[in-house]
């Protein structure tokens, strides 16, 4: 079992000079920032080599993005069958999935229960935030501050924050004279909030603005959705499972384990082999239809990779997109406003909706188009645009986030000669593969810029390939006798001018959206997720650890 094989003890073996410690630190081995999915598959694989680890995390428990993004209507987009951990079979016996597609409640009680399992909560310390991290090279150790006034010192970090962890809260003047509710999705209050006959204000129609209007606009009084980019999106099929479903589940476990570790997106379902243009028109119109019927993503991951890379085909297959989206709702002229044609489908973010292009035939839903009227402000009674003031008793911001980045550059994170990540980050965002960053030393990254988990890949595929790396890696150095990692400028510099070749020939690079940091007023205009597909990034990391870690300064 991939990640299982890690019985080598290392119990003492990173010993801190303790004359280097406070009384307020704590030595340790590896402090893990983040209790979400990789926080806790790496506190389970760095307990198993026997090191002191401390998880540190701003919310009250675990799950991560599922703590935190507790909104009407959040789910997941990856069926349950692969959207959960691999390294215990037992897990996979005991844990019963209740529906394809999960929502928040139970993918947070999966995790809970995995904590729970293993007991994991010992070693997390809850409500607690990290606000900078120092290197010092002479004890070749972080020495972590955080909000609490706790103070840590530890041989290595590993970041588990997640891509999408840094809510973005545009800067809309007035904000703090509205008499009502304002919420951000991703800080929604875990008590909930009442919506029901209230007139509700939705700014943005990206992934988490579709599930949260699709859900509440049955309920409330009133729903004025804020769109300036409308977006593709496919209808969600989510069936509850019986035990039934679940036997059948477990018993394709095995191939499904070994699936997704070479799909391109860590998916288990293989894409088209066919070129595009080989495929008959016909034949092609009924591929489409089939995937589209699926309920899931399989016409964006499973489908023709041409329509990432040839714009005739991406105009065909978004043709196809827009013809099922514009059957859905009534009136025409809202139809076209709803529809994308500014780009191609599957070159921003998809996503799976229940019942969102449908809402706007409810008399009480009204679109208002940002492009044609921006807002100006908002008012102590609602927000007002160039065409005039909307009455409202919630704002909802689902503004997104600063995607890849936003979590790294909120902690102050100082390097070798107290150079800045976050100062670093403003002129040029660099890492090697993801993992690691020049600079850094045993600083450890996940889901960070430049590999596939940053957007491409089922997140739980990709982020336990990347705590196995990471896990390895520090064994490696105590078989080895040695202290410290980090990339070298050139590997650095190699990683990102392999990466820039691919991204650079999709018509991904060339879409304003989060996947390139337009959505950040100043930030680098680049691809920020690796494109090259789960295997090939396996593959180099592998070659990597295969030479005895090529292109890292090893010490």
């Amino acid at each position: 079992m991939r990640g299982a094989s890690l019985g080598v003890t290392l119990i003492n073996a990173l010993e801190l000079p303790l004359d280097n410690l406070t009384a307020h630190t704590q030595p340790l081995d590896a402090v893990i920032i983040g209790a979400g999915f990789t926080g806790l598959y790496q506190l389970w694989s760095l307990r198993k080599l026997g090191l002191r680890v401390q998880v540190v995390d701003a919310a009250s428990n675990v799950g991560g993005t599922w703590y935190w993004n507790c909104y009407p209507g959040a789910r997941t987009d990856s069926p349950s069958h692969i959207y959960q951990y691999w390294f215990s079979d037992e897990l996979l016996d005991e844990w019963d999935w209740q529906q394809r597609y999960p929502d928040q409640a139970e993918t947070e009680r999966y995790l809970n229960y995995v904590a729970d399992r293993f007991d994991l909560r010992k070693d997390i310390r809850f409500n607690t935030r990290v606000d900078g991290a120092t290197w010092d090279d002479s004890a070749h150790c972080w020495t972590l501050t955080t909000n609490t006034g706790e103070t840590f010192q530890s041989r290595f970090i590993v970041t588990a924050l997640g891509p999408l962890s840094a809510p973005l809260v545009p800067p809309f003047k007035g904000h703090e004279t509205f008499t009502g509710r304002l919420v951000h999705t991703a800080r929604w209050p875990r008590e909930g909030l009442d919506l029901k006959g209230k007139r509700v204000g939705v700014i943005g129609t990206g992934a988490t603005g579709i599930q949260v209007v699709q859900t509440i606009a049955p309920e409330v009084a009133s729903l004025t959705v804020f769109q300036r980019s409308p977006n593709y999106a496919v209808p969600m099929g989510n069936p509850r499972y019986n035990d039934a479903d679940r036997a059948a589940m477990r018993a394709r476990y095995p191939h499904t384990r070994e699936a997704i570790w070479t799909n391109f997106v860590g998916f288990d379902q293989p894409g088209q082999t066919r070129a595009f243009f080989d495929v008959p028109p016909a034949e092609r119109r009924e591929i489409m239809e089939t995937l589209w019927a699926d309920g899931s993503l399989k016409l964006w991951v499973s489908g023709f990779m041409e329509i990432f890379f040839d714009p005739a085909a991406s105009e065909e297959v978004s043709a196809f997109v827009r013809e099922k989206i514009r059957a859905r709702i009534n009136d025409p002229i809202l139809a076209e406003k709803l529809i994308p044609q500014d780009h191609g489908f599957g070159t921003k973010r998809v996503p799976l909706e229940n019942g969102y292009f449908d809402a706007f035939n409810q008399p009480n839903v009204e679109l208002v188009d940002l492009r044609a009227t921006p807002i100006e402000c908002i008012t102590p009674n609602g927000i007002r645009t160039t065409a005039g003031e909307i009455a409202l008793d919630v704002i909802i911001l689902a503004t997104g986030f600063d995607a890849g980045t936003g979590g790294l550059t909120a902690i102050d994170i100082r390097g070798r000669n107290g150079v800045s990540l976050r100062e670093e980050w403003k002129k040029e965002v660099r890492t090697t593969m993801g993992l690691q960053i020049h600079g850094y030393p045993n600083l450890f990254t996940t889901s960070a810029p430049y590999a596939p988990i940053a957007a491409f890949c089922n997140a739980p595929s990709c982020l336990q390939h990347q705590v196995q790396w990471i896990t390895e890696c520090i064994e490696y150095l105590h078989t080895h006798g040695r202290t410290t990692i980090e990339p070298t400028p050139d590997a650095e510099q190699r990683w990102l001018a392999h990466h820039d070749e691919l991204a650079n020939q999709t018509l991904i690079a060339k879409t304003k959206s989060w996947y390139t940091g337009s959505n950040i007023e100043g930030k680098q205009n680049r691809l920020l997720s690796y494109i090259g597909g789960l295997p090939a990034y396996m593959a180099a990391c592998a070659e990597v650890k295969q030479q005895d870690y090529a292109g890292f300064e090893v010490v």
